[in-house]
């Protein structure tokens, strides 16, 4: 009986370790399972970068105060442009990102070869006062926004902080580290999303209005759609799009124009369309949220005429609380810290561009004194409108006016460009995409001209 008991336990020995081996096994089975989403969220970060930080961009304090304005104004009636306008500009960005990718150069350089190159230094020349009028808004935004924290602080002292600041990173900091930095700046986005869930919201209204648009023609109402439009395709977006692809490839130590355009792979521009659509996404995703806050919380209650970020930050307070308050401010804070360089940068490329001067984040100010004197000066001169006594929102009309007479025109070269097969090779525009730019170059036309007679008559 003992022999047979030991003859057991011999025998079931290689059963037992089969049986631990197996749910070792489904133990580890069970770990990487659990471990995939993970990998997948780390590389679908990865393939962020261009394309995400110029949506984030697009949301700039200027942007914000023209989606509170809206929500104030119209409660939900306007909210669905932040769905309408999403493929437009996911379409338009891609097609500024894979003429850069294709072509290995910026859009400004691209224009310049195939079109007339006094119609490019007009269009630079306008983007230059258009930018510097956005970034003079937008530093002014900055400062009032941290004086809602930080009261004390002198509004002169923050102007030039935050200029400084801006102008620091982008001329002393590599752009491998400033790009990421850029990257990570673009989650403060999401302050707005927490704005939005920490107050009272009729979703079942925000969604009828949402997918059932309405429109009453009036004045205003198409001021601010003119506006809205202004504000979410911009030209300095198809330049700072571009010529960041351009410098993404630079990163891969890709420095002739050659070798970049024999870089790219059907891979590579697979990614891009994460990284741009994305992109695109989070910037009507917060277009969309901050319209349902300020029409939940300020059209409700009356007060329907908001003239800067920090005013609807303000406005909101006594119905929101002090938790939408500070993330209204903190937003405005970091949204201008990551659109007020790119306002700057993407001028610059397109001057430089025109100009045959070196360009380049990539460069030191030595290798490329011309460029970075061009952001220099934007952000002097952006400065300066915060101190002659020009309204802000005088400054954003201008702006508007500015952007309403070029993006049309901009957005017909870059269409013809990424629609040409001898330019673009295998990478041209496919039909659809064909059509949503040609759509997007008359609506840009009619709301350009919409802008000029409502606000001038």
């Amino acid at each position: 009986m003992a022999k047979k008991s030991i003859l057991e336990k011999i025998f079931s020995a290689p059963a037992e370790v089969l049986e631990k081996s197996v749910e070792l096994e489904q133990e580890i089975k069970e770990d990487i399972e659990k471990q995939e989403p993970i990998k997948e969220a780390k590389q679908y970060w990865k393939t962020l970068g261009p394309g995400l930080t110029t949506g984030a961009a697009d949301d700039d304090p200027s942007g914000i105060a023209t989606y509170s304005q809206m929500g104030a104004s119209r409660g939900f009636n306007l909210i669905w442009l932040s769905l309408f306008s999403f493929p437009l500009m996911g379409a338009i960005q891609e097609m500024c990102a894979r003429i850069g990718m294709t072509t290995g150069v910026g859009l400004a350089t691209n224009i310049k070869r195939h079109f007339s190159k006094k119609l490019l230094y007009f269009c630079t020349i306008l983007l230059l006062f258009a930018n510097v009028f956005n970034i003079g808004a937008d530093l002014g935004a900055m400062a009032k926004g941290t004086q809602l924290i930080l009261p004390k602080l002198d509004f002169t002292f923050l102007v030039l902080l935050f200029a400084a600041l801006s102008l620091g990173l982008q001329i002393f900091i590599p752009y491998k580290k400033y790009s990421k930095y850029l990257k990570y700046l673009s989650l403060v986005l999401f302050a707005y999303v927490f704005s939005a869930f920490s107050v009272n919201i009729d979703w079942s209204n925000v969604f009828k209005h949402l997918v059932m648009p309405t429109i009453s023609f009036s004045r205003e109402e198409i001021i601010l759609i003119c506006a809205a439009f202004g504000t979410t395709i911009s030209p300095y977006l198809f330049f700072w799009q571009t010529s960041q692809e351009v410098e993404e490839q630079i990163l891969k130590g890709e420095k002739t124009e050659e070798k970049r355009k024999a870089l790219n792979t059907g891979e590579d521009i697979h990614k891009m369309r994460i990284d741009v659509w994305s992109g695109m996404f989070l910037s009507n995703l917060i277009m969309f949220f901050i319209i349902a806050t300020c029409a939940a919380t300020l059209f409700q209650s009356g007060i329907t005429n908001i003239g800067t970020a920090a005013d609807a930050a303000l406005a909101l307070r006594p119905f929101a609380g002090d938790f939408s308050y500070f993330l209204f401010a903190i937003g405005i804070l970091g949204v201008g810290l990551l659109a007020i360089p790119i306002l700057a940068g993407s001028a610059s490329y397109a001057i430089s561009e025109t100009f045959n001067w070196k360009t380049g984040l990539y460069r030191k100010l030595k290798q490329a004194t011309s460029f970075y004197g061009v952001i220099i000066v934007a952000m002097a001169l952006g400065i300066v409108l915060n101190f002659i006594g020009l309204d802000p929102i005088k400054t954003l009309i201008y702006s508007a006016v500015f952007n309403g007479i070029i993006s049309p025109i901009i957005l017909f070269f870059i269409v013809r460009i990424s629609a040409n097969e001898e330019i673009m090779g295998s990478f041209k525009n496919k039909k659809i995409t064909n059509i949503i730019g040609w759509f997007s170059v008359v609506l840009l036309f009619v709301v350009s001209i919409g802008t000029i007679i409502f606000l001038f008559s």
